[in-house]
């Protein structure tokens, strides 16, 4: 699970970072909106994807190792590796939002948006990995 989270509130803070520094240089404006989430839907999906996969890699290794997880090692390293694109994807689309949201009610977006950034994602990341488990693992937990 710290994985998962750390993952999504580093996303989340990097875009965060990105889109407050292009908003100071003039470089983007609350009318971009639209242009900056497609990248971030783009980019935060690409990033997901290698995570997840390097999470479902390292539950199969362990499996070949220790043989931890059993004959169902696969559900548990798809659910790991679903959580990993769902929350990064989310992180990176918070953090993208977040300022031009702050910014389109007044407040300063470099103030605020590192602290939001963080609970939102942590909060909401636990709720992707925790629905992606039970959906995934529903047979494997309620048998």
């Amino acid at each position: 699970m710290p994985v998962i989270m750390s993952s999504g509130g580093n996303s989340g803070s990097q875009a965060s970072t990105l889109i407050i520094q292009a908003m100071a240089m003039g470089e983007v404006t609350l009318r971009d909106w639209w242009m900056v989430m497609k990248r971030e839907i783009l980019s935060g999906l690409l990033l997901g994807i290698i995570l997840g996969v390097l999470g479902f890699v390292r539950i199969g290794a362990e499996e070949v190792i220790k043989h931890t997880y059993g004959d169902v090692w696969y559900l548990y390293g798809a659910a790991i590796g679903c959580s990993l694109v769902g929350v990064v994807l989310w992180g990176s689309l918070v953090g993208s939002m977040l300022p031009f949201i702050l910014r389109r009610f007044g407040a300063d977006p470099a103030s605020s948006s590192a602290p939001f950034v963080s609970t939102i994602v942590d909060v909401t990341g636990l709720v992707i990995y925790f629905s992606f488990a039970t959906f995934i693992l529903r047979d494997v937990l309620f048998n």
